[in-house]
């Protein structure tokens, strides 16, 4: 629409100053000569922008004019009030500025979308973290963004999953990801992409020298790599196994990262199928929490380390036992 596309383009020039016209065109996806009479129809209705031809040229608002018009819609404003929500912005330290934010944005909405802004901030919660998923270790993001705001190198001391010592690197950060409640710093290692869990960083130094990253290539860009190679790396254990009626809603709250698909259940039946995917066998032991409640139906090396899980535990209590006579 229209209005649309002139309120857009008041926005874009309130933000960035002077934009060429042909940027402002390929942005809105309209021609040159379709911009030039929007801002002739800006000019019209009072809006003091004015366009400069030549090599350094470009369409500008008169300076230090401002306008309080926001440009949201009533969904764009609910949209925003559901940021509100409890995570990110706390272990990054934003939780006043965004909360400040909300407030302004608040009141430069027009009258009639307020109402709904304020419902959906109450009425809708985010809550990134997984079921069942324990304390998690305190994570110290504050070095790890300073290195990604200032562009600069970091040397980690960074110990990796089941390893006993931290060893050192120099990375190239692009930035943080949180997923699923848990933060990722994204960075080149030697120019080839890396992914590090914040909270097994031993410690963080940010280096005088300046990051280098390879050209063209975003935070989104690296961390859609590193996604797909965790997700589809080789070498998963497929597991079959038979969960009670009465204990399915539980296993798939405690076992929801390891469901290959959702069990097909047509409501009968005192037993359900389910499909579990495991990095390891020994990760399969954690089945044995639902006793005779889950039966694993393949493959059998499963069945055989659940037996011996089983048969080990039953010889520490007997030893137990028998040393407390």
């Amino acid at each position: 629409m229209k209005s649309d596309r002139l309120l857009s383009i008041l926005l874009l020039l309130q933000t960035r100053g002077r934009v060429p016209a042909h940027e402002l065109a390929d942005r809105l996806e309209v021609s040159v000569r379709t911009i030039y009479r929007d801002v002739e129809a800006l000019s019209a209705s009072g809006v003091p922008v004015y366009a400069e031809r030549g090599r350094h040229g470009g369409i500008e608002l008169l300076a230090g004019f401002r306008t309080d018009v926001t440009g949201l819609t009533a969904d764009e404003s609910r949209a925003l009030f559901i940021l509100a929500a409890q995570g990110a912005h706390a272990a990054l330290g934003l939780d006043a500025a965004l909360g400040s934010a909300l407030r302004k944005v608040m009141a430069a909405l027009p009258a009639p979308y307020r109402p709904a802004a304020e419902v959906t901030s109450r009425r809708i919660l985010v809550d990134a973290t997984r079921w069942k998923g324990g304390p998690q270790p305190a994570v110290d993001l504050d070095t790890l963004q300073d290195a990604v705001f200032t562009d600069r190198r970091l040397r980690l001391r960074y110990r990796h999953s089941g390893a006993q010592e931290a060893r050192t690197y120099t990375v190239d950060p692009y930035g943080l990801v949180s997923k699923a409640g848990i933060w990722y710093l994204v960075a080149d290692r030697r120019a080839k992409p890396q992914l590090f869990r914040a909270d097994r960083v031993r410690s963080a130094t940010v280096l005088d020298d300046v990051v280098k990253r390879r050209p063209g290539v975003e935070l989104a860009d690296v961390w859609e790599v590193l996604r797909r190679q965790v997700e589809e790396r080789p070498g998963g254990l497929d597991v079959t196994v038979r969960v009670r009626r009465d204990r399915l809603d539980m296993f798939l709250r405690l076992h929801a990262a390891q469901l290959a698909e959702l069990p097909e259940d047509d409501g009968e039946g005192e037993w359900v199928t389910a499909r579990l995917s495991y990095g390891v066998l020994g990760q399969t032991r954690q089945l044995l929490q639902f006793a005779d409640r889950v039966e694993v139906l393949s493959p059998p090396e499963v069945r055989a380390e659940l037996a011996a899980a089983a048969a080990s535990v039953t010889d520490v209590y007997r030893r137990v036992g028998e040393s407390g006579q």
